[in-house]
């Protein structure tokens, strides 16, 4: 626990969770979801330049596997404010002993818990309940010229998501990303 937020590994170390402390009482509740000083105290330096918020209105909607390759690369501390959501991370870091393996939290407007994913790991969210909403701050500005990703269905990487691959909503985009094995060397684990 460092002050309001508690920073817990998840099965890769890199990849934290965080649980902010929630105070409530009759007329509803405050939380400080991000402080500055508060990451940093537990050794957390990411700069976050930018917040980005979306909405899913139908539960099956699977966005990813994103990430931005350097110098655009992001850092991301992601919430869910309304609903519920299976937030994924994938370590795409080559020679990495973690390349390939993935976390999967459940992030709620109940369980009120952030991801926080670090340059090197392509990022995902499938919605678990209709009208989901997920905010996250990233450390670089969004850039198309290095907005990549990696196929969501990689049996290499494994993910179970809850939702038969058949009745997920994804768009064009999410349909085509490559596999794994085939992406180049974005990150190095050295």
């Amino acid at each position: 626990m460092s002050g309001k937020f508690a920073f817990r590994p998840s099965e890769i170390p890199e990849v934290l969770i965080v649980e902010p402390k929630l105070f409530g009482d009759h007329r509803g509740f405050f939380s400080e979801t991000y402080s500055r000083d508060g990451f940093r105290a537990a050794g957390i330096g990411m700069e976050f330049v930018q917040d980005n918020h979306s909405l899913s209105q139908q539960a099956g909607t699977l966005r990813g596997l994103h990430f931005q390759s350097p110098p655009f690369a992001q850092d991301k501390l992601v919430r869910c404010v309304r609903g519920s959501i299976l937030d994924v991370a994938v370590d795409i870091r080559k020679g990495s002993p973690t390349f390939g393996r993935h976390v999967a939290v459940e992030l709620s407007q109940a369980n009120w818990r952030q991801l926080l994913v670090p340059k090197g790991f392509a990022h995902g969210f499938l919605t678990l309940e209709p009208a989901s909403e997920v905010v996250y701050k990233v450390s670089a500005p969004y850039s198309a010229a290095h907005d990549l990703g990696v196929a969501f269905d990689d049996p290499s990487i494994g993910i179970a998501w809850p939702t038969p691959a058949d009745q997920l909503i994804l768009s064009d985009k999410d349909r085509r990303q490559p596999l794994l094995a085939d992406l180049p060397a974005h990150f190095d684990f050295r």
